[in-house]
């Protein structure tokens, strides 16, 4: 050998690919040299290459010299040993399937670029390079594939809005994934079953869609979408609309989207171009904007409640697995829960793929994303808009021009990751709907989708999971806790109300303990019961009455903790000195009583009948 490779990290890496090749063809060898202690062998089952990567001098046993170059021996026939480098050397010319050989004069790793004849050249890289040359090496792919992975990966989601299972097998087989990411992205495994703190179920009855979320056995969400749900339930549409009337009073605009009720544009969510302005104000008023039958795009962000109607912003946002694109925008930014480093990688992607004219955000599934997936995924948004922007332009009237998917399809994307240890639906339609997501966005969860078969097992989802008696429970005014004490939880027009009694529980010292322990069981309690029964808007909770200034603050503490683990928005104000706890959470249904609820025809949902023989 006339030249030594260098010996640094890229080579080491190198080397422990190879070690499986040698180990093979060892075991083959002759049983001489099967049966030799010689220390060379023992320091490459080590992981070290027996001393190739030092030079030797000239007196040195095993030294090559150009003027006397060493014969090769031909161990399986003659049954001796060589020397170490001579071994090596034998080895290297006969290299198997997955191998990556060194090369000499390494240079700096970086992208992985082709030689014009297609090639010989190995790519020096790092671990996660040399398991993807092996990879697509055992599948025989073409010398270019590791270089254009990720680009294939890319334009398979480009021409294909639906991003089938094989393109998520693609991407995987370019590599993009570390052991570690898909480990991560698995899940934890018992006994090859997995396991996680949250469970799905999802049952179809009618045409009307019911999605459980459950922590353990203890049901922590539930969402209920209806066929009527085009009317209803419209949050995320996109629709064009017509200006019907602007009032500047309320710096506000009525718009009609082709539903029943007119829809609400505030000042504040209104999207403008400063050279549209003919005054040229750089704050204009809404009536400066917009004018009386002027059409424009716009998107839903409040369902319409009771007499009022949806709430709308010219903002728009179309949300994907791993990204949310925001057309026309300068927006840019990143999830804040997630961690310092994941922040500052993503950072790095995101300058190299946003988009020209659009903002992007990245979302909190995206911490084990690569660049390849979330380029795929910007991508398929892009399509969505270029469809929506299409329709916009050919549509002569108010009409719908983005649907959000399913209820069930909705939830997995939001929710759906490693923590799930399943998702099983009784509906096979549905089923084989969210499946394919699934193996599209996260192929490693896929086989965590389960099918239901109602009939075959006999006994309907809900009830096999306690899922009913659990919404019953949800559906009451009055909450027990552990301790005996009681929650009443009241909706009016205007708020949520929640008081805390101390009812069965009577404590074992003093009064001032007995009222802490027991605000600080409701404090956990109201946080679930907020996210179980979808409450929204202004809450105001009315805990017993503290004289201790450190127990009230701990009760704030812990109720604040508790609410952590919601991902609607909360804010939470300390605690008055009426005893009153103010706080607000991001409304986005009408909640749980109201989907299981019809209004009293009698009272007129006023919960009591005048005595009108009184009055006469």
């Amino acid at each position: 050998m006339d030249q030594t490779p260098p010996r640094d990290g890229s080579e080491h890496q190198s080397d422990s690919v190879e070690q499986s090749s040698v180990a093979s063809n060892d075991q083959g060898s002759s049983p001489s040299e099967a049966s030799s202690p010689s220390h060379s062998s023992q320091r490459r089952r080590r992981g070290s290459r027996g001393g190739q990567g030092r030079a030797k001098s000239a007196g040195e046993p095993g030294a090559l010299s150009s003027e006397n170059p060493e014969e090769l021996p031909e161990p399986m026939r003659e049954g001796r040993m060589g020397s170490q480098e001579a071994r090596e050397k034998a080895l290297v010319k006969k290299p198997q399937i997955g191998d990556t050989m060194p090369v000499p004069n390494v240079p700096p790793p970086g992208p992985a670029a082709s030689s014009p004849s297609g090639s010989e050249q190995a790519q020096p890289a790092s671990k996660n390079n040399q398991k993807r040359r092996r990879k697509s090496s055992g599948e025989k792919s073409q010398p270019e594939d590791n270089k254009s992975a990720a680009d294939n990966d890319k334009g398979s989601a480009g021409s294909n809005s639906g991003r089938s299972r094989s393109n998520s097998r693609r991407r995987r087989r370019g590599g993009e994934l570390s052991a570690e990411a898909r480990d991560q992205r698995r899940g934890r495994e018992r006994n090859g079953k997995p396991i996680g703190r949250y469970f799905m179920c999802v049952q179809v009855r009618e045409g009307i869609t019911q999605v459980a979320v459950l922590e353990g056995r203890n049901l922590i969400e539930h969402y209920v979408s209806r066929p009527a749900d085009d009317v209803s339930q419209i949050h995320g549409n996109i629709y064009l609309g017509r200006v019907q009337n602007v009032l500047p009073g309320m710096e506000a605009a009525f718009v009609d989207i082709a539903t029943p009720k007119n829809a609400v544009l505030y000042r504040g969510d209104v999207q403008y171009e400063s050279e549209d302005i003919e005054s040229g104000d750089s704050d204009p008023r809404i009536e400066q904007i917009l004018k009386n039958r002027q059409t424009i795009v716009c998107q839903v962000t409040k369902n319409p409640i009771g007499a009022k109607g949806a709430r709308l912003t010219q903002e728009v946002s179309l949300p994907g697995r791993f990204v949310v694109l925001i057309p026309n925008s300068t927006t840019y930014g990143i999830s804040k829960r997630l961690p310092d480093d994941v922040r500052r990688r993503l950072r790095n992607i995101l300058d190299k793929v946003k988009p020209e004219g659009h903002g992007l955000i990245v979302r909190t599934a995206a911490e084990h994303a690569t660049e390849a997936e979330l380029t795929a995924d910007m991508r398929l948004l892009l399509e969505q808009w270029n469809r929506i922007e299409a329709l916009a332009m050919e549509a002569k009237k108010p009409t719908l021009l983005h649907r959000e998917p399913e209820l069930a399809v909705r939830v997995i994307r939001e929710e759906f990751n490693a923590d799930y240890r399943g998702v099983v639906i009784d509906d096979r339609r549905l089923f084989e709907e969210v499946r394919d997501y699934v193996a599209a966005f996260n192929p490693e969860l896929a086989d965590r989708v389960e099918y239901y078969d109602a009939e075959a097992e006999g006994l309907a989802l809900f009830e096999r999971h306690h899922v009913h008696e659990q919404v019953h429970k949800a559906l009451d005014r009055k909450v027990w806790l552990p301790s005996g004490g009681s929650l009443i939880i009241e909706h009016t027009e205007a708020l949520s109300v929640i008081d805390v009694n101390t009812g069965k529980n009577v404590g074992t010292s003093n009064l001032e303990e007995t009222v802490f322990n027991n605000n600080l069981e409701a404090a956990e309690e109201i946080a679930k019961q907020l996210r179980l029964r979808d409450i929204g808007g202004i809450i105001v909770i009315d805990f017993i009455d503290m004289e201790v200034k450190a127990n009230r603050s701990k009760v704030i503490e812990t109720f604040r903790d508790a609410l952590a683990r919601d991902k609607t928005r909360t804010q939470v104000f300390d605690i008055s000195e009426l005893g009153l706890v103010e706080m607000t959470r991001k409304r986005i249904g009408e909640g749980l009583l109201t989907e299981f609820s019809q209004e009293c025809p009698n009272c007129s949902g006023r919960g009591v009948v005048v005595d009108h023989s009184l009055l006469d």
